[in-house]
């Protein structure tokens, strides 16, 4: 019999990202508590939550400083807008903690309270950028197919995973996608990953070109693309794409939703593979998910143009009633002190060659294993049909969603972004952990194995 709880969730809410008609057929898993990396269901059953919960619960489940941190402000002052000037302290200190860590030299933050509210704003501000500058044909927006900004209508549109577009009439106009940066599927024989990059790069000014340069604005990447399958870049991509982006007068927004705050071993993604944004946006571990907050952070050059734009109006005319809310910007804030403490860079540096080298060791020659890819702490195991000709399986089978499942019977929770299972532990996670991590994975992949056969 399906716990009450599941039944009661069954028939009262409308899940993100999943299918209704599946949900009502299997029900919830519902979570009551956490403690460390490790959340527990209504049954009492323990899960090594190794997804961070969607990339984001870097510090765990059951932080006590950060519900403190929150407690605090709830009892000081739990509400100012910053709108018209009005301003708090918490506020203030984050944006200054935020500018002082940026990976390149940056002038403000604004606050809102999501990856996808930020995303909004940036295509809203590159858009003032143009209009401010004289340019209102300059408005394009370069993403990547299979990259992920968020799920707002303007932040849907700028993803590139097309199934979320089908049936919401998106994406809207000013919106294009290049290829994305998969050197295991998109490399020619004997093309090395430094010529594999320099034909994205030359694709990507082809592309411009086509458009009109005088149309096209921005470019918006993550540096690792996290929901697309965990791709890492290959060898100068960064490097190549932003040579075009600048001869072309093109502002780089940077999505350091998933990789900022020590994901990749570095502070930011933008750190481990060179990039030099004007803009970057920035949620999930800035609060370790506690609390919900992101930010968008531009350079000088942006601001300036913004400065002097909302001046000719009257106002800059954007924000959100929770933008920069006191008890999120005091718990990101204690997050950030929490950081520091730990070292958080040094921590996934010492910890990533357990995870990487682990299923490389474990897994690369397994017969479902296409390519085993990632950094720092975060990776992914890439099943395929056929592993010398890279055949993929199809769709409709589920085999990632299979795997992941199984991993979950066994007390681990993964995530399968197609036939892509993704890992990524909270930053919290120990060497046994790992281990233990790894174990569970290999023994869903023989459960998937041995399904596959009898299929």
């Amino acid at each position: 019999m399906p716990e009450a709880s599941t039944i009661r969730d069954v028939a009262s809410i409308l899940h993100p990202f999943t299918n209704p008609a599946s949900h009502e057929r299997e029900g919830a898993l519902v979570i009551t508590k956490g403690d460390g990396v490790w959340v527990y269901d209504e049954g009492g059953r323990a899960y090594l939550e190794a997804a961070s919960g969607l990339w984001c619960a870097s510090l765990g489940f059951n932080e006590p400083r950060l519900a403190e941190a929150a407690a605090r402000q709830f009892k000081t002052l739990p509400f100012m807008h910053l709108f018209g000037s009005r301003s708090h302290s918490p506020a203030i200190e984050l944006a200054e903690r935020i500018l002082k860590l940026a990976p390149v030299p940056m002038s403000k933050v604004f606050f809102a309270n999501s990856g996808s509210e930020a995303a909004d704003t940036v295509v809203k501000i590159v858009w003032f950028f143009s209009n401010a500058l004289g340019r209102p044909e300059k408005k394009k927006i370069i993403a990547r197919r299979d990259g992920f900004h968020g799920s707002t209508v303007a932040a849907a549109s700028l993803t590139g995973i097309f199934r979320n577009h089908r049936k919401f009439d998106l994406p809207i106009p000013n919106v294009i996608h290049a290829s994305r940066p998969h050197y295991y599927r998109g490399g020619r024989p004997g093309e090395s990953e430094e010529a594999y990059a320099s034909r994205l790069a030359s694709e990507l000014e082809q592309q411009i070109l086509a458009e009109g340069p005088e149309t096209v604005a921005a470019m918006i990447a993550e540096p690792v693309m996290g929901a697309g399958g965990v791709l890492v870049p290959p060898a100068g991509y960064f490097e190549k794409i932003q040579h075009v982006t600048d001869k072309y007068e093109m502002l780089f927004i940077a999505d350091e939703v998933i990789c900022g705050f020590g994901r990749t071993g570095s502070l930011w993604g933008s750190q481990t593979f060179g990039i030099k944004p004007d803009i970057f946006t920035s949620a999930k571990q800035l609060s370790a998910a506690y609390a919900p907050i992101s930010a968008v952070v531009v350079n000088q050059r942006v601001y300036d143009v913004l400065r002097q734009g909302s001046d000719e109006i009257g106002t800059f005319a954007h924000g959100f009633t929770y933008s920069g809310h006191p008890v999120s910007t005091a718990v990101a804030l204690e997050c950030l002190k929490i950081y520091e403490e730990i070292d958080v860079v040094g921590r996934v540096r010492r910890l990533a060659p357990r995870l990487q080298w682990g299923l490389r060791e474990r897994y690369a020659d397994h017969p479902l294993v296409g390519e085993i890819r990632g950094v720092g702490l975060m990776a992914a195991v890439e099943l395929v049909r056929d592993k010398s000709t890279r055949q993929p399986f199809d769709p409709a089978l589920g085999v990632g969603m299979h795997c992941m499942e199984r991993a979950v019977e066994r007390g681990v929770i993964l995530r399968a972004l197609g036939d892509a299972i993704a890992f990524s532990p909270p930053l919290i996670v120990n060497e046994a952990e790992i281990d233990l991590i790894l174990d569970r994975f290999g023994e869903a992949l023989a459960d998937t194995a041995e399904w596959l056969q009898g299929r």
